[in-house]
């Protein structure tokens, strides 16, 4: 048995546990932050057996896509005492999915 953990963007949780639900695997769906912008994730518990997790794998790989996002930083600007900041929107890549696989030594439904 292994346990599949994905972190995923909010945007992409959706169909993917449509999609999982769909091939007929179970998930127990988290709600998480992303510690770089900050931002709202979910994160996914999928328990299958060890001939599934790469099915599993590839569903995650369809679903969840990267994508660029405008975001406004806070930069320091000038070199005075006080330092006040001005707001520039930059682009940054977010979404795909982060995905570890563990042996799970027992499971137990009840």
């Amino acid at each position: 048995m292994k346990l599949i953990v994905a972190v995923v963007q909010d945007k992409d949780s959706v169909r993917l546990v449509e999609a999982l639900v769909e091939k007929g695997y179970r998930s127990t769906k988290l709600a998480s932050t992303g510690g770089f912008l900050k931002s709202g994730n979910t994160t996914l518990l999928i328990g299958v057996e060890e001939k599934h997790v790469q099915r599993v794998v590839d569903i995650i790989k369809d679903i969840c896509h990267s994508r660029e996002q405008l975001i406004t930083p806070m930069a320091p600007v000038g070199s005075n005492s006080v330092e006040s900041y001005v707001p520039y929107p930059i682009e940054v890549l977010v979404g795909g999915a982060t995905v570890f696989v563990l042996d799970v030594e027992k499971f137990v439904r009840v």
